[in-house]
């Protein structure tokens, strides 16, 4: 099941990567970080992390925990990863289930279970991200215009 997400989404990686600029240049920014132009640079690496995650799911000594997108927060809601990570997910769904549309051999199951695989690596990855940038935060107590975008998303 993980090599046929994997290859899928290694197939679609160039109209993954459109899709996400196009939805991160749909958004408004709240920040010069939070520009496209910043975080277009962060898709090629996300999505070799990302693959490189989904390779090692079924390998983990201890599983990692299902996250829901509510996980995902920043307290001051600043960090430009919130958008970016949104954007990401939106394109690599919708890339997934363009992908299974032309294998109609899968089950329903079988569906639900690569859709659950990305969403999983993807949580994990931004949740370590968006709290590494979090961390290094100087602007917490500020609101942003745009910091309620992941919560309108969810």
């Amino acid at each position: 099941m993980q090599a046929d997400l994997i290859a899928a989404l290694t197939a679609g990686r160039s109209s993954i990567r459109d899709r996400w600029e196009a939805l991160l240049r749909a958004d408004r920014a709240c920040s010069p970080l939070a520009s496209p132009d910043a975080l277009v640079h962060l898709i090629d690496w996300t999505l070799a992390e990302l693959e490189r995650s989904l390779r090692g799911l079924p390998t983990r000594r201890r599983p990692l925990r299902p996250l829901g997108r509510g996980e995902l927060d920043c307290p001051c809601g600043h960090n430009p990863l919130l958008v970016f990570f949104a954007a990401g997910e939106q394109a690599l769904q919708e890339s997934l289930i363009l992908s299974q549309s032309g294998r109609p051999g899968l089950t329903p199951l079988e569906r639900d279970a690569e859709l659950g695989g990305l969403n999983l690596a993807l949580r994990h990855l931004a949740r370590r991200e968006i709290g590494a940038f979090c961390a290094l935060c100087q602007l917490r107590g500020r609101s942003c215009p745009g910091a309620n975008l992941a919560e309108a998303r969810a």
